[in-house]
């Protein structure tokens, strides 16, 4: 039987449920543009960043998959996925406005885990939630809707250092532990953010109330943790065709993407400002040109996420990510030759069609071939293909990083953009939807 139709929601109200992807994904932003300057400036080198960064995709392996399971069977006066996002933010918001005090390597880590575990409890959730909330129909605005929020929000946490600096903020201006105050406003700031922005959204477009179907559904399901274990490993098992083979493409993707946000900078610093000293001025100025250039390609890729919605529907989901998938290979490939600050802005426009498509169109692909009941426990699973290539990132660069790639981080952009291509080549051949043989996202 057909599940009963919900709602069809204006672009307005769309846009204002995902208000809360603003602030989780300008935590995100901080993250990506300052975490790895944070640990040098506490005094780490750069061959230890890949595993001091494990936070976030253990956290996600870990959490992702558990909050999507249960979440699938809550049945709250609240609503099923909203305590997820509540709790998360919070935790969010704790973490953002104490890591800009970190005193040592060992707070930051610390303070790390506990913010990247209130993103990925409010991350899988808020998928979801689009999911929940919207007809089929409306899925492919739904989604690339959150893909330029993301876009918006990165490029603002990017660029809220550098604005601080115009502003009138030295760049050079830094506390006793050498980090920079800009810093520690932009942080505070993505804790207002992260919390503000969730509520909104949950207040302004709640959750649908659960049919008396989805309620008995729901009661009828064991609520342990080892029943929520068992659903976790029963729904890989029953992984529909579309999504195992979207796990190819994931590896070589999000091992490239995590590569990318640890080493961007210090590629940036050799090759514009010639240097590798993380304490001096040229660095610093190297995190500023990095944040202009990322929040560049985020606006890029807030534009796309819109501009790609009818050629998604057009030629399908797969084929367009496959596209951007390699505009942002050849962005990576050639940032690291870029010896002009200006210049950079030219590879940064693929980098921003590749974003945008990756926080949209996989999402797209997915919703279309997994089944309603269990939409929480594969968000969190297909989250397990995000964060296993960054764990195996973690866990292999700081092997190579000295002996194959010369302890240059411009050579890891160029693997960056190699693996980008393999991405594209593995996506390409994920077009059915269902056993239809359809392009995913294509007119039936």
């Amino acid at each position: 039987m057909a599940p009963p139709m919900k709602p069809q929601l204006s672009l307005p109200r769309i846009l204002e449920m995902n208000l809360g992807f603003l602030g989780l994904q300008f935590s995100f932003g901080l993250q990506q543009g300052n975490m790895a300057p944070i640990y040098s400036y506490l005094g780490a080198n750069e061959a230890q960043l890949p595993l001091l960064q494990l936070a976030g995709p253990l956290t996600g392996l870990l959490v992702q998959p558990l909050i999507g399971a249960l979440s699938d069977r809550t049945d709250s006066r609240w609503g099923r996925r909203t305590p997820y996002f509540v709790m998360g933010a919070v935790l969010c918001c704790f973490g953002l406005f104490f890591m800009p005090l970190s005193g040592s390597i060992l707070m930051a880590v610390s303070l790390l885990w506990i913010l990247d575990a209130g993103n990925n409890i409010t991350m899988e959730p808020y998928r979801a939630y689009v999911s929940d909330r919207l007809n089929p129909d409306q899925h492919q605005i739904g989604f690339l809707t959150q893909s330029a929020f993301t876009g918006l929000a990165q490029m603002l946490a990017f660029l809220t250092p550098s604005l601080l600096v115009w502003a009138g903020m030295n760049q050079d201006w830094v506390d006793t532990h050498n980090i920079p105050y800009t810093a520690r406003v932009a942080f505070m700031v993505g804790a207002v953010l992260s919390l503000s922005t969730i509520l909104w959204s949950i207040l302004r477009v709640p959750e649908l109330p659960l049919t008396p179907t989805e309620k008995t559904a729901i009661a009828a399901k064991p609520t342990s943790f080892a029943a929520t274990l068992a659903e976790i490993g029963s729904a890989i098992r029953d992984m529909p065709p579309a999504m195992r083979k979207l796990a190819l493409m994931s590896l070589f993707q999000w091992y490239a993407m995590m590569a990318y946000w640890n080493y961007v900078i210090y590629s940036v610093g050799r090759s514009v400002y010639g240097t590798a000293d993380p304490t001096s001025s040229g660095f610093h100025s190297a995190v500023l040109t990095n944040g202009e250039m990322a929040a560049f390609y985020n606006g890029v890729a807030f534009l796309a996420a819109f501009a790609m919605v009818p050629v998604a529907r057009r030629i399908g989901a797969a084929p367009l990510h496959a596209l951007s998938l390699v505009a942002a290979g050849i962005g990576m490939l050639v940032l690291p030759h870029v010896t002009s600050k200006a210049l950079l802005f030219l590879p940064a426009i693929g980098i921003g069609l590749g974003w945008a498509s990756i926080m949209g169109n996989p999402y797209i692909i997915l919703a279309g071939s997994i089944p309603p009941e269990r939409t929480g426990v594969y968000m969190g699973i297909f989250n397990m293909m995000i964060v296993i290539p960054m764990l195996i990132f973690s866990a292999t660069m700081w092997l190579f990083y000295e002996p194959l790639l010369g302890g240059d981080p411009r050579n890891v952009l160029t693997l960056c953009g190699v693996l980008m291509f393999c991405a594209a080549v593995a996506v390409w051949s994920v077009r059915d939807r269902g056993d239809t043989g359809l392009p995913v996202g294509a007119a039936r």
